[in-house]
């Protein structure tokens, strides 16, 4: 289980009268597995797709569902990673990453097996007992998916999870989501500014219009990425080098540029 659906979402800020339309009429699907990444000008709604997907916003019109069910609040099938870590600075790794699994009912021996499966899945065994200040931003948001992926949801929502880090490390970290992709597949709606970084990570792209924010289009980036040998390589810069990612790219590029007045970045 695990797919989203869109259907006919509107979202008004304010009063109908005198509110702000941040969305009109979103209709997307997200299949069960998928990585699917939103890109589009600031300020077109991509957030708030996310959050309604989380159950922090409601939709003005339509309806959101995850697995057939429609959204009314936050649920353990789900779990959201931010820009900023969110980390409890007093606690240590280990600890950050159990917080989510003392709300479940489970011993305290399932609890540290289920924490000892994240850390090795997150390369962080041999940091589990550091604190947050002891380690870099890259091995902060280590942390912050570790703590998600430990609660086993259906879906993962990624808001611009590595807009926080030095461009170094965000390659590095796009390249360990990428490995997660393949060994432990989740469905995931993946918010970013970074053209590059969606035709990388995600099977479809999904462009917005700017606001009030419309799926403007839907690009297959799987298909190409499987028919073009992309897995073959394991750093994203020889992927980059492709003319094929350089053609999504590219029309990618090519549909916001027509947002006129527009902020893509």
């Amino acid at each position: 289980m695990g797919s989203i659906r869109f259907d006919k979402v509107d979202k008004i800020f304010g009063s109908s009268r005198d509110g702000v339309k941040a969305l009109d009429n979103i209709n997307l699907e997200i299949g069960e597995k998928e990585f699917v990444a939103i890109v589009g000008p600031s300020g077109c709604g991509k957030t708030t797709c996310l959050r309604m997907v989380a159950g922090f916003e409601a939709p003005s019109a339509g309806t959101v569902s995850v697995s057939g069910k429609t959204v009314t609040e936050p649920g353990p099938d789900r779990a959201v990673v931010f820009q900023q870590f969110a980390l409890f600075p007093w606690k240590s790794v280990r600890e950050n990453i159990d917080l989510g699994l003392r709300n479940k009912n489970l011993s305290k021996a399932d609890r540290a097996q289920k924490i000892e499966a994240a850390l090795k899945l997150m390369n962080l065994e041999s940091h589990a007992d550091a604190f947050p200040h002891q380690l870099s931003g890259g091995m902060q948001q280590r942390v912050a998916i570790a703590r998600a992926y430990v609660l086993d949801p259906d879906v993962l929502l990624m808001d611009e999870p590595f807009g926080a880090l030095d461009a170094q490390t965000r390659v590095v970290m796009q390249e360990e989501l990428v490995r997660l992709a393949r060994v432990n597949p989740r469905t995931v709606l993946f918010i970013t500014h970074a053209v590059e970084e969606a035709v990388y990570l995600a099977d479809r792209v999904a462009i917005m219009t700017r606001r009030p924010g419309r799926i403007k289009e839907v690009l297959d980036i799987k298909s190409v990425r499987e028919a073009e040998g992309w897995d073959r390589f394991s750093k994203i810069e020889d992927v980059m080098d492709l003319e094929s990612f350089v053609h999504l790219r590219t029309q990618i590029w090519k549909s916001l540029r027509e947002e006129k007045g527009s902020q893509v970045v």
